[in-house]
């Protein structure tokens, strides 16, 4: 769906996607991923800005909930936007159906990006003789990693719903500076909604966003600065020395 100029000036700073809660009766106690800590209690989350991060340790759920939110909005479990479907899209499929969505406005148009299946997604294009011209006109997989998920934000992110796992796999400092720029871009425009699970604190440094820490039972809002990859980085970066001789030494060395 585009949006024309007028409509986007009026949506600045709205999401699309405005609250994520679980439908009860189609949870199924016991049994994976409802056993998941951060569900223990429930789910209800309200986004606010058209920037949100999940953030947490590996196994913390984050991308879990993704898949089944991509699952729920018709995104194939490879990737892609909602044309691309898998056999085996089963992924997210159990939580996928327990979820229950609110909208301001819904809308068609978006991608799902997993990190960990996006050579899968860009043999899939090649395979069905994809020309690429809705991604810079070059095939994503004679690309390196950093310059396809690169040609994907700049050439392919319009309109819509965007989720995005760990994006920054793939992209050097640098050019996670840019896919902020594009974040900016778009948002700006009012016409792009992102949720994004993440372990970079370049990325979850967006002005205005929205940071949700699964590192506990419930979903929590945290400031950017009180987020755990902040604090390690900041730390790290600030006495490298102190970490590395901590983690190295010999145990029982002084």
């Amino acid at each position: 769906m585009k949006l024309s100029r007028a409509r986007r000036q009026s949506t600045i700073g709205t999401p699309f996607l405005t609250h994520i809660t679980l439908d009860e009766q189609r949870v199924e106690p016991g049994t994976f991923p409802f056993t998941m800590p951060v569900l223990s209690s429930g789910l209800d989350l309200t986004m606010t800005t058209p920037v949100t991060f999940f953030v947490g340790e590996n196994g913390s759920g984050k991308s879990t909930l993704l898949e089944a939110l991509a699952w729920k909005t018709g995104f194939g479990s490879h990737g892609g936007n909602r044309d691309h479907r898998f056999p085996e899209d089963d992924e997210g499929k159990a939580l996928g159906l327990a979820l229950k969505l609110a909208w301001r406005q819904k809308v068609r148009d978006g991608f799902f990006l997993r990190a960990e299946t996006f050579f899968n997604f860009a043999s899939y294009l090649e395979g069905v003789g994809s020309t690429f011209r809705a991604y810079g006109g070059q095939s994503l997989n004679r690309q390196s990693h950093g310059e396809a998920f690169l040609s994907v934000f700049s050439n392919r992110f319009e309109d819509g719903l965007y989720l995005l796992d760990e994006p920054e796999a793939a992209l050097s400092p640098q050019r996670q500076l840019a896919f902020l720029g594009i974040l900016h871009a778009l948002t700006s425009a009012g016409s792009a909604q992102f949720i994004i699970a993440t372990h970079s604190p370049i990325l979850m440094a967006f002005p205005g966003a929205t940071i949700f820490s699964f590192d506990g039972d419930t979903l929590e809002q945290v400031a950017y600065r009180d987020t755990e990859h902040y604090r390690i980085t900041r730390d790290f970066l600030d006495a490298p020395e102190r970490f590395l001789r901590h983690l190295l030494e010999p145990e029982g060395e002084v």
